[in-house]
């Protein structure tokens, strides 16, 4: 799958002054999808956001090299014109704009009303393109309204916040698809150009998105690199409290205070 094409190196960020994530490291490569598991308040979002460059989100120490270019100081749109794209654990609403016209924006003046329409059938949302972009929607449709929009954008990589919360089973597997249909699943494995990074707490979007390297992340620290079916059964019989522990007795002087 070639080269290394986002390279996160000894990340340090702050948020309002106070250091949320410590000298993180990742390494993603063209055509994979990479899965971040955590607690809640772990720093996982706050690593998708850096990545993503909202300003609140300080990049202390480190650097983010995409393709090639070093973005550590890139603004969010010029990263976004790079080709990354994020879907939002809790996207807000915004009044006064259609879905559709969200959607033709994505497009970057591909053809459009055919293009929407496809793409709004996938997303099952051919209902909703005249609705203000998640006025009224449930989890599930907020969910895929925003795989519909990033599927319009085709961003080389793609951060997805926790894509089960909110979302009943129903919502799920199409959600999965979507998913898989962003990170062209469907193609072999070498000739994909599309590559994610998933965050999620409970784990359930693997049951519809298969990884290929899965991480746990705890107190803005990556802990452990594996194989993320391997780690979620762990974390399923035994808890986070179980890889915190194992965070500790790694820690220097951890096997002292860990028995």
């Amino acid at each position: 799958m070639g080269d290394v094409a986002l390279s996160i190196e000894q990340l340090t960020v702050e948020v309002e002054g106070r250091e949320i994530l410590h000298s993180i490291h990742l390494e993603m490569k063209l055509g994979e999808t990479h899965v971040l598991f955590g607690p809640n308040g772990s720093g996982k979002t706050t690593l998708l956001m850096a990545l993503m460059g909202f300003p609140k989100y300080r990049v202390t120490k480190g650097r983010i090299m995409f393709q090639g270019q070093d973005i550590t100081r890139f603004s969010l749109d010029e990263r976004a014109r790079l080709g990354i794209g994020i879907s939002f654990q809790r996207p807000p609403v915004v009044r006064g704009v259609k879905t559709r016209d969200m959607v033709a924006a994505c497009l970057k003046g591909q053809e459009h009303e055919g293009r929407i329409s496809q793409l709004a059938e996938k997303a099952n949302l051919t209902d909703f393109l005249d609705r203000e972009i998640n006025y009224g929607f449930s989890g599930g449709e907020i969910k895929r309204s925003e795989l519909m929009q990033l599927l319009a954008q085709r961003p080389t990589l793609t951060l997805i916040d926790e894509p089960e919360s909110g979302v009943d089973l129903v919502n799920i597997a199409l959600i999965g698809e979507l998913i898989n249909s962003l990170l062209e699943k469907d193609c072999p494995i070498p000739e994909r150009r599309c590559m994610g990074l998933i965050i999620t707490h409970t784990g359930h979007i693997l049951d519809y998105v298969n990884a290929r390297t899965g991480y746990v992340m705890c107190d803005g620290v990556i802990g452990c690199e594996g194989d993320p079916h391997e780690i979620l059964a762990t974390i399923r019989e035994k808890g986070y409290q179980e890889c915190i522990k194992c965070f500790l007795r790694r820690a220097p002087g951890g096997s002292e205070q860990i028995v």
